[in-house]
């Protein structure tokens, strides 16, 4: 009787071990392996579509933003120095007028995706075709001014309004 009692008793405890084993090896869906990678970036067409629909405005924005500047064999405002020149392009997202030293300033926040850069010409009060939402090109040398890098009396070719 002992005998079938070992075996009554093998028999349930091997189950239970084989099964507990396996549980333990499937990925919980909050790991990062049941989304395909390590780096919780989605995997696969459906996955970048719905990365895509679930993105705010802004990031499709800026997306584009970098993408234009790529295309255009522009410096990305964000890798710009000190002190280096360059060619940069984005959009205007702000355009006033503030007076530098008693002296009119027209100043503008050109944005490209990566990072923002003030550019300013000095002695001017307005610009026909500078405000906001307009793409420029802008080149010259940047100067950090306050931690923001600033463009001086920019040399400047507006983008056709086609191309927006």
């Amino acid at each position: 009787m002992s005998g079938a009692g070992d075996q009554c008793g093998d028999a349930v405890s091997a189950p239970a071990h084989r099964y507990a084993g396996r549980m333990s090896s499937v990925p919980h869906p909050s790991d990062g392996a049941a989304r395909g990678d390590r780096s919780g970036k989605p995997v696969g067409r459906f996955r970048r579509m719905l990365d895509r629909l679930s993105s705010s405005q802004e990031e499709l924005h800026s997306a584009e933003l970098q993408q234009d500047a790529e295309a255009a064999g522009c410096t990305k405002i964000g890798d710009c120095g000190d002190r280096q020149i360059v060619k940069v392009t984005g959009t205007l997202r702000t355009v006033t007028l503030r007076p530098r030293a008693g002296v009119p300033a027209l100043e503008a926040e050109l944005f490209d995706g990566t990072a923002a850069l003030d550019v300013v010409w000095l002695g001017r009060r307005s610009i026909i075709g500078i405000e906001p939402g307009r793409k420029l090109i802008a080149s010259g040398r940047i100067s950090m001014s306050h931690g923001r890098r600033v463009l001086f009396n920019p040399k400047y070719e507006l983008r056709p309004l086609g191309q927006e």
